[in-house]
Formats: structure tokens, C-alpha cells, sequence
């Protein structure tokens, strides 16, 4: 609902959902608790994975851009800074780093090898035809034809469009 249609109800009930999530999200890890396997994900890698899932994410980034919405600006940085709780700056942006560069390397190799493949055929092409081409379409004189005054017509292309 637009904010002008909304109760006093539903604002009570966005801003507890919104608390809610947060404070799902505050609970410390227990390490004793999450005994796992090294890369098993942990208790809060799978709620950030349900809301994902349930497109929570997707609410938090319209309320978080929406203009309208700037009421909860605070509660919504308050759950992304939570949702980042585990991970440091270095960490995310040599994930984000490495899949794209390890990507935009193959890519690389894969435009590299199209680029060398297509100026081998360009020079194929080249070997193929004559190396010196005539440019001169010519111009021809057609005896026994007049044009508009008493001259012969001047024919300005090749003869075999004639």
C-alpha cells in the first residue's frame, strides 16, 4: 500500500517485522553450537539465505531506496549492517574480485582467440583475390546514339551493365 492508504495498523506492523528481522539477525554466533564441517554454511548464512529466498532482501532494498519510505532508513541500515556482521571489507571485495577476474580473464583469452581467428580468414580473403584491383569504371562513347544535342552519349560504368 501507498503511505497515504496505510492504517496506523500497518505502520505498527512494518516497523515490528522490520525489528523483528533485526533482531533475529543480532543474535551472537555460538561457536560450540555450530559445529560443522569447514565449509558448511553457518546458523546465519542460512537465515540471510531464507530471507533471500522469501525476497525479504528485495523489501529492504526497495525500502532502503524508496523516497517515501525514509522512515525506516534506520531500522533497514540497522538489518544490512547486521547482515554483513561477519564479513570484512577485504573478504567481500576479493570474493567479488576473484570470480570476475578469473571471468573477465577467460573472456579476455576467448575475444583474443576470435580476433586471431577472424584476421586469419581476413587474410585468406586477401590471398584469394587478384592483389591489384582497377578501380577505373571507365567512361564509353556509344557511337551511333545520340544524346540530348548532336553529341554522342557518354556512358560513365563498366560494360557489362551496359
Amino acid at each position: 500500500q501507498d503511505w497515504e492508504q496505510r492504517q496506523e495498523e500497518d505502520t505498527l506492523l512494518i516497523e515490528r517485522i522490520l525489528l523483528l528481522v533485526r533482531n533475529v539477525l543480532h543474535v551472537p554466533p555460538d561457536p560450540t553450537e555450530e559445529q560443522g564441517v569447514d565449509g558448511d554454511a553457518s546458523v546465519h548464512d542460512r537465515v540471510l539465505w531464507a530471507l533471500h529466498i522469501s525476497g525479504m532482501d528485495d523489501l529492504l532494498k526497495f525500502l532502503a531506496s524508496a523516497q517515501v519510505e525514509q522512515q525506516w532508513a534506520l531500522h533497514v541500515l540497522e538489518i544490512i549492517s547486521l547482515m554483513f556482521r561477519d564479513q570484512s571489507p577485504e573478504e567481500l571485495a576479493a570474493l567479488g574480485q576473484g570470480t570476475a577476474g578469473a571471468e573477465h580473464g577467460e573472456d579476455t583469452r576467448e575475444l583474443e582467440t576470435l580476433r586471431q581467428r577472424e584476421l586469419a580468414e581476413k587474410r585468406a580473403r586477401a590471398l584469394q583475390r587478384p592483389s591489384r584491383h582497377s578501380r577505373f569504371g571507365g567512361s564509353y562513347v556509344l557511337q551511333g546514339l545520340k544524346s540530348i544535342g548532336d553529341r554522342d552519349v557518354v556512358f560513365h560504368k563498366g560494360l557489362h551493365n551496359v
